[in-house]
């Protein structure tokens, strides 16, 4: 036998994501029925059946949501009716609205859409925001009690006030009327408002469920205005706010969102409201050829806005959304620029901090705990909660991370993993705590500091009570499997039909088997630059050798990890990049993983003849053979040329003869696949 130093396997790296891969099921038989229905390519077929979409009527529908027959918001929210009544009796008469807003970008929208509507109409309205810092989430008794000094009459709460029983009561009590709209979970007992629009109190499968707070103050200021007949020159501007507060609030993107998002994802570039076009300037979202994608609001405008509402004075905001001058527009989003600059500085100050914690902490083994509680002096609370999510991605456990107001209390936020609810552990802990609330994938809360490690034992209890090891490990969703050479111009220009995407309707995440590190760089800040390839499938019959599909990627925040082994499965986005005129298709890595080894077992007895079999029309034969120390499988095609793999081997000989023979990869496709067929052919004759 033909002596050929054996293939060594990467070493493992000293580390790579710690991820678990979930990957949907193929359906072929439902992609099959969408792609003769609609004519699109398979792949962007299997994503609408990852999305629940399971005939071409429905697909129809989630490609053009404009087919969409939507109810009147009427008969959709009971109150509906209610409210505009109240508004327009208010508006007629010139009583005092307010408006109590939130200081998040969905709050604040909502504010700055129902005061540019209100204003609109011809309404006497005021706004006020709670102080993050100081009396946190939602309307309270002060902010009521300075309302009523105002003489405003009608109070109006957008972004909060479905659990704020005991401040809209004393609204009651002092004679104001109160509308709530909100979009957050129904609590036991609803507050004591004149109309309460909220989503969640409609049926889910209504296309309204999944509003914002931005939402729910869209249908209410639209709906005022058509009822007015003062709608013409309104939906437009309005529709911007919509468009930026949903996608900063991260709402579902389906139903009317969807619907409402994409004409309002058009609309932003060429905007009729001064600030969002300062924004958009300083932000460097800048060309107006093109509908914007909701990735550039949820990292480039929308970060800018919630940056003031986490360490700014949220009246930047509203000042920047409501002015028609573009001189103060100009000035507001430069301060958002230079708060948000200063929230990432904090943000990344933080990160570092508290990994350095995690990682010195010898008593702190996070298999055992199964959660992350990190409370340190000195911490912004704004941030915290963009700092827990950064730990949940790096380490794959809930993590609640808090900060010292004083010697005696602490403030805290929370974020979860799938299977860990944050509200059922908080409410698990409750006599420890003072205030909290949030939901199931996040929260916040506040304790007294010496309730500190009776609060860590809790959890760890809770948390051992309802997540197994397996499920400390970062998740990543992947939609299908795809080999390079698929990923063109064309297919990317298909998935266009799924965007809007966001929540529930992700962007699309492929994998690829085993491709090949080409060669890898550091840039930036600590980001992975790389090429990678793929062989493409060809039969052993050929005589060159399997050309290369070759792309360029890019790992964001990769350093770590650097270097790569020099075979990975990845799992990646699409992106497109222009660069002197040429358009091409990069990978934006969000994964790795070592290969599979793919096992070569063949019957160890030796056949007296060889076998023929067919493998992509081509004719082959192959038989196993004894060697000096083992058993060899040997496939031979039309030409002479010969496959040769000893039992256990991961590589295998090629050629006419032992002498010219050169080593080959049976990690390859074209070489695996042929194999199998082999084995296939030999179990056939032995059964």
């Amino acid at each position: 036998m033909l002596a050929q130093p054996p293939l060594r396997l990467p070493r493992r790296p000293r580390r790579l994501p710690n991820q678990r891969w979930q990957i949907h099921p193929a359906q072929p038989d439902l992609v099959d029925r969408l792609t003769t229905a609609n004519q699109l390519s398979p792949i962007v077929n299997q994503l609408l059946v990852n999305r629940g979409i399971e005939t071409p009527e429905q697909a129809e529908i989630f490609i053009n949501p404009e087919t969409l027959d939507l109810p009147s918001p009427l008969e959709a929210f009971p109150d509906l009716a209610i409210a505009i009544e109240l508004l327009e009796q208010a508006i007629a008469a010139q009583a005092k609205i307010a408006i109590c807003g939130d200081y998040d970008a969905d709050g604040m929208t909502s504010t700055a859409l129902l005061l540019r509507s209100l204003r609109w109409l011809g309404a006497q309205v005021d706004y006020a925001i709670p102080s993050r810092m100081q009396e946190g989430y939602g309307i309270n008794k002060r902010i009521v009690e300075e309302f009523h000094s105002e003489g405003v009459r009608l109070i109006l709460t957008v972004d909060n006030g479905i659990a704020a029983i005991e401040p809209i009561a004393r609204a009651r009590e002092l004679g104001l009327n109160v509308i709530v709209t909100d979009h957050h979970d129904i609590p036991p007992t609803l507050p004591p408002a004149n109309a309460i629009l909220n989503p969640k109190l409609i049926p889910e499968s209504s296309p309204y469920w999944g509003l914002a707070g931005v939402g729910v103050a869209y249908v209410l200021a639209i709906c005022l205005a058509q009822k007015t007949g003062q709608l013409k020159g309104l939906v437009k501007p309005l529709l911007e706010l919509f468009t930026l507060g949903t996608i900063a609030d991260l709402a579902p993107l389906i139903g009317v969102n969807r619907r409402w998002l994409k004409r309002g994802l058009r609309l932003l570039p060429q905007s009729q409201l001064e600030g969002i076009q300062a924004l958009i300037q300083v932000s460097g979202v800048n060309d107006k050829n093109k509908s914007l994608k909701p990735d550039d609001i949820g990292f480039r405008l929308g970060p800018r806005i919630n940056a003031i509402g986490r360490i700014g004075d949220p009246q930047i905001v509203i000042d920047l959304l409501t002015t028609d001058d573009a001189g103060i527009a100009l000035e507001r989003a430069m301060q958002c620029e230079q708060i948000n600059a200063r929230r990432q500085q904090l943000c990344e100050e933080i990160e570092r901090e508290a990994i350095a914690y995690v990682e010195s902490s010898h008593a702190m083994s996070l298999q055992e705990d199964r959660i992350l509680l990190v409370v340190q002096p000195n911490w912004h609370h704004g941030v915290i909660g963009i700092v827990a999510s950064r730990l949940v991605e790096r380490y794959g456990v809930p993590v609640f991370i808090g900060t010292y107001e004083d010697e005696h209390h602490i403030r805290g936020s929370a974020r979860s993993i799938p299977e860990f609810n944050i509200f059922d552990a908080l409410e698990f802990c409750r006599d420890l705590l003072g205030k909290f609330g949030g939901h199931k994938a996040a929260g916040g809360f506040s304790l007294s500091s010496e309730n500190l490690e009776a609060l860590r034992s809790r959890l760890i209890q809770f948390a051992n009570s309802c997540l197994q090891p397996e499920h400390l490990k970062p998740l990543l969703n992947i939609d299908t499997q795809v080999n390079l050479d698929r990923l063109n111009l064309q297919l990317y220009q298909q998935l266009d039909i799924l965007h809007p995407c966001g929540i529930d309707n992700p962007e699309p995440v492929f994998w690829t088997a085993n491709v090949k590190v080409i060669d890898q760089q550091i840039v930036g800040k600590g980001h992975i630059k790389l090429t990678v390839a793929q062989e493409q499938d060809l039969s052993v019959g050929t005589h060159s050798r399997p050309p290369l599909q070759q792309m360029k990627a890019i790992a964001w925040r990769w350093r770590e990890y650097f270097p790569l082994p020099p075979r990975i499965d990845i799992a990646y986005r699409l992106r497109e990049n222009t660069w002197n005129g040429n358009t091409n298709i990069e990978l934006e890595l969000i994964g790795v993983r070592l290969p599979h080894q793919p096992q070569i077992l063949f019957p160890l007895r030796r056949t007296s003849t060889t076998i023929p079999f067919e493998y992509k029309q081509r004719h082959y034969t192959c038989g196993v053979f004894s060697t000096d120390n083992s058993v060899e499988l040997r496939i031979k095609n039309t030409e002479g040329r010969v496959l040769a793999i000893e039992s256990g081997n991961l590589t295998g000989l090629l050629g006419n003869s032992r002498k010219d023979a050169t080593q080959v990869d049976l990690f390859q496709p074209h070489y695996y696949n042929l194999v199998q067929a082999a084995i296939q052919a030999l179990e056939m004759v032995k059964a």
